[in-house]
């Protein structure tokens, strides 16, 4: 439960903050602070009591202020650089801090059970949970009882969510609904707003168009680690795999070909395509496509619903790596 390749090497120091939208920054120093806070302060085994021959003495489990902090905005704004940051920033070994999407969680508890989760979890530092989801009531009952454990035993916490795109400009509906949700937790997160519109997209050119089914079969055959499938094999493939594998099964691979892109056909398709996505943004693996623009793989109707958080999300993604792929063409003979 480490930062993804992506994020491996981020810092505070390399998030490159907006200069119109000063929340960026302010996010920085409250994150830089929180981190030195939560070093200083340690975690769960520093609030143990210190034995002595006549008297037994305890150390403060946790500094004063918030044991949570709640990164509340939009697609693209930078907060998982800025969640990683922070995981970097802190400073403990590696095994006394913990970094993992809501998903990863999730599956952890299914993998250990509650209660050895609980165990394994309560001797870190910190815990950092990217992509908090609100919807699925069962998941974040579970989650949040798990949180009020860790922070029983002196673990802080961080944690980023998405602003839905019906609420962008409305202020902090994310906030207040993330701190409806975790209820009893709400007096341990301090929300820290973060502005600004979609990095991935600012001052950069459209999505490229699709490349013909030749262009993406050549480019596959001609790069080196790249996978070629097509578009509705690979989905009907995604059904028969647990999401929690789908990382796995991006290891080794260089690059994404992918011919007869289209429409997904149902919402549980469509969820495992945001897995998917979101894996292979993680590990920086170029998208090479032919079919339609990515911007149209999810209905009108899907992202008007309950989910339309990950539909956005995987299209900004999905986008930024059929933009890394353009060099995929531009270096396959023939093109």
């Amino acid at each position: 439960m480490v930062p993804p390749p992506r994020f491996s090497t981020v810092s505070f120091d390399n998030y490159i903050p907006d200069p119109g939208q000063p929340s960026q920054a302010t996010a920085v120093k409250e994150l830089a602070a929180f981190a030195t806070s939560v070093s200083d302060g340690g975690g769960a085994a520093d609030g143990r009591a210190r034995k002595s021959w006549f008297r037994r003495e305890t150390r403060p489990a946790a500094p004063r202020g918030p044991r949570g902090m709640y990164l509340d905005g939009g697609y693209g704004v930078g907060k998982t650089h800025l969640l990683a940051s922070l995981w970097h920033a802190t400073a403990a070994p590696p095994e006394r801090k913990a970094f993992g999407t809501f998903v990863e969680l999730t599956n952890l508890v299914g993998a250990l059970g509650f209660q050895q989760t609980v165990q394994t979890l309560s001797g870190h530092r910190l815990l950092c949970i990217d992509e908090f989801e609100l919807d699925d009531p069962g998941d974040t009952v579970l989650v949040s009882t798990l949180l009020g454990k860790l922070v029983d035993a002196g673990v802080a916490l961080a944690a980023t969510s998405n602003t839905l795109p019906g609420k962008l400009g409305e202020g902090r509906f994310a906030a207040a609904d993330f701190l409806r949700e975790i209820q009893g937790l709400s007096a341990r997160f301090r929300p820290l707003r973060i502005d600004g519109e979609d990095y991935r997209h600012r001052g950069l050119p459209e999505a490229p168009a699709p490349y013909s089914d030749e262009t993406v079969t050549r480019a596959a055959h001609h790069t080196p680690g790249a996978s070629l499938d097509d578009f509705p094999t690979l989905l009907e493939h995604l059904s028969r795999v647990h999401p929690s594998r789908y990382g796995a099964m991006c290891d080794g691979i260089e690059a994404v070909c992918l011919t007869g892109v289209g429409p997904v056909p149902d919402q549980s398709t469509a969820l495992r395509l945001v897995v998917l996505a979101d894996r292979l943004y993680d590990r920086e693996v170029p998208v090479l496509a032919s079919g339609v623009p990515f911007d149209r793989l999810f209905s009108e109707e899907m992202l008007q619903g309950g989910y339309r958080k990950k539909y956005f999300r995987a299209i900004s993604r999905l986008t930024a790596l059929a933009r890394d792929g353009k060099r995929l063409a531009a270096s396959t003979p023939g093109e």
